[in-house]
């Protein structure tokens, strides 16, 4: 009896002949069913005793790897987007909706440990032995998935800085995670990016300098505000914190000083990229920086993503093997990886911490007229003439 679907010959809807093999290839055929669904080869099999939750065991991780391949195709086409001089609203809007597909594989991702977890601890004791020395840290598609983004080798936990001892022998790996550190990251396309942001120019709107007077001039506001309160204690905790702010501030305006956060992990981006995120956060309401502020609230959930990801698979790890066990690669199990949860392993770590720099809108630098020009965005010639506190320059 043949099946409807399946079978070669099935009925033409519209004619109600049967095509032959010269119709295409079978869903089976197009997706290559027989080597996925055969490729799941249990260890405990082989013994006398087959342990049944290895299969869901072997199962969840193809598929883990299956979805880094994804995301990681995704990723080399953005940065192929990206790597231009001047990027069209087109491609960004092509961008966008490429990393918003990863960020919808990477809550996937998060999802799908708690599959692993209806697996109990002495489920997983069955068939552990299996595994070793095969270990998670082994996935040499989540490593380049992370150098891609651009996760450095000297913000790396120590034990993970080498990937010689990890992957050993296997040329290939080796050779591929070697371009993967030499080839511009996402976060070296996205600072170069961001430095060319229009505004920042010195002989044009000059947005950091304008930035730097409308901060002096709050401060000062601020200042003279303070000095004015009657109760001693109060107004010298108001100056403690007029001077905190003064030296946040003075971590970005003083570029000696970003530097040197950026040489001891503390920053990422390069002095000329934070000015353009900044930039970009406050005109965020501009038409033109619209898609541009999108992007960098992507970047932000990915890297949080990221980290929810790492987080569930540090609880799963602990639920299964405690917090003593060494990992079935050798490594501290979860000690190590509940030291990868730390900001040494986000990528955009300077986006999280743009609101630090924030002033209130009324303090913003107005736009002038031509700026607001360049931003615009609406049909017709007409600008409206207003900015921010009402003024223009």
């Amino acid at each position: 009896m043949s099946c409807p679907i399946g079978d070669q010959h099935y009925g033409n809807a519209q004619n109600g002949e049967h095509l032959g093999s010269e119709a295409g290839m079978l869903y089976g055929e197009y997706l290559m069913l027989d080597k996925v669904l055969t490729s799941q080869r249990m260890l405990s099999a082989e013994g006398k005793q087959p342990v049944h939750d290895e299969h869901l065991f072997i199962v969840t991780h193809q598929t883990y790897e299956l979805w880094f391949k994804q995301i990681i195709f995704e990723l080399d086409s953005i940065r192929n987007l990206f790597n231009v001089e001047v990027i069209e609203e087109s491609r960004t809007l092509e961008i966008l909706k490429r990393l918003n597909r990863i960020n919808m594989i990477l809550k996937l991702l998060v999802d799908q440990v708690p599959i692993l977890e209806t697996m109990t601890p002495l489920d997983f004791m069955d068939f552990r032995n299996y595994l070793a020395p095969a270990s998670g840290f082994q996935s040499l598609q989540f490593r380049l998935l992370e150098n891609k983004l651009g996760v450095k080798t000297e913000h790396r936990v120590k034990y993970n800085q080498s990937y010689h001892q990890v992957f050993g022998t296997d040329e290939n790996a080796c050779r591929l995670l070697e371009k993967s550190e030499t080839e511009p990251s996402l976060s070296d396309l996205v600072q170069k990016w961001l430095e060319r942001t229009p505004g920042l120019e010195e002989d044009g709107f000059n947005f950091w300098g304008k930035f730097q007077e409308s901060t002096e001039q709050l401060l000062k506001e601020r200042e003279e505000s303070a000095m004015n309160e009657p109760h001693e204690h109060v107004r010298n905790y108001r100056l403690m914190d007029i001077g905190k702010r003064r030296e946040v501030y003075k971590s970005i305006f003083d570029p000696e000083a970003h530097n040197a956060l950026v040489s001891r992990g503390e920053r990422r981006f390069s002095h000329k990229a934070l000015q353009g995120a900044i930039m970009i956060t406050f005109y965020r309401d501009e038409p033109r920086f619209s898609q541009p502020h999108q992007l960098l609230t992507l970047l932000m959930d990915t890297d949080s993503l990221m980290t929810k990801w790492r987080y569930n698979h540090v609880q799963m790890v602990q639920r299964m093997i405690g917090s003593q066990q060494l990992g079935t690669g050798g490594s501290s199990g979860y000690l190590y990886l509940r030291s990868t949860l730390s900001d040494r392993y986000k990528v955009f770590l300077d986006l999280f911490n743009l609101s630090t720099f924030l002033i209130p809108r009324e303090n913003m630098p107005p736009l002038t007229m031509d700026m607001r020009k360049m931003l615009n965005l609406g049909w017709g010639n007409t600008v409206v003439e207003s900015s921010a506190n009402g003024k223009n320059k």
